[in-house]
């Protein structure tokens, strides 16, 4: 296993489409998912895709920390580490939560964000094994931040206001309900795309 260098905003892989992956008992693509969870690790992310390390194939890992649950069922509950290969999301109904989001590849900052309350996603994990699950919470938001990695998008993209947008180190001058912020002076709603399957720090 190796430490994978995290691609920063800019870097022209975190713009395009990313591939699916054909093979998932490839070793090239099981030695990238070792590499990315000791990279994911080292880095104290919550997730991180393929592209984020250079690699632009339909890969994703993430974690559900115990902290970061809110225990409301199977679909927000603590998860370790789980691996998606040539993932779908789905939105279940139409509600959007605002909430932070930061990301290995745009360091030391941290916007908010309107994503589906409640999603299903489907794909296959390490082994190749079809997994389909739905997810709320912190576990939705993951999940979506890190499809959109797949798709060429930044949490940037998704944000209806950039003076949201905030050092790490000054959050503290935000107030703790963030829903008039997040969804001031637009439809949140607006912003946001369903992936087809075709094309936190997180």
């Amino acid at each position: 296993m190796a430490i994978l260098k995290i691609a920063r905003m800019g870097h022209p892989v975190l713009r395009r489409v990313a591939d699916p992956v054909e093979d998932p008992s490839d070793p090239e693509i099981q030695r990238l998912i070792a590499d990315m969870a000791e990279t994911m690790a080292d880095a104290s992310g919550a997730g991180l895709a393929a592209p984020q390390v250079h690699v632009p194939k339909r890969v994703i890992l993430f974690i559900v920390p115990a902290e970061r649950a809110t225990l409301e069922g199977e679909a927000d509950r603590p998860r370790g580490l789980s691996v998606l290969i040539n993932p779908v999301v789905e939105p279940v109904g139409t509600g959007m939560v605002p909430g932070w989001e930061g990301c290995l590849s745009i360091p030391g900052l941290r916007g908010i964000v309107p994503r589906h309350a409640h999603i299903r996603y489907r794909g296959l994990d390490a082994d190749g094994r079809p997994v389909e699950r739905e997810a709320k919470g912190f576990h939705a938001r993951v999940v979506q931040h890190e499809l959109d990695h797949l798709d060429g998008v930044l949490y940037l993209d998704r944000m209806p206001d950039l003076s949201l947008l905030t050092f790490n180190d000054e959050i503290r001058y935000f107030p703790d309900d963030l829903s008039e912020l997040a969804l001031r002076g637009r439809d949140a709603t607006s912003l946001s795309q369903t992936n087809d399957g075709n094309g936190t720090q997180e």
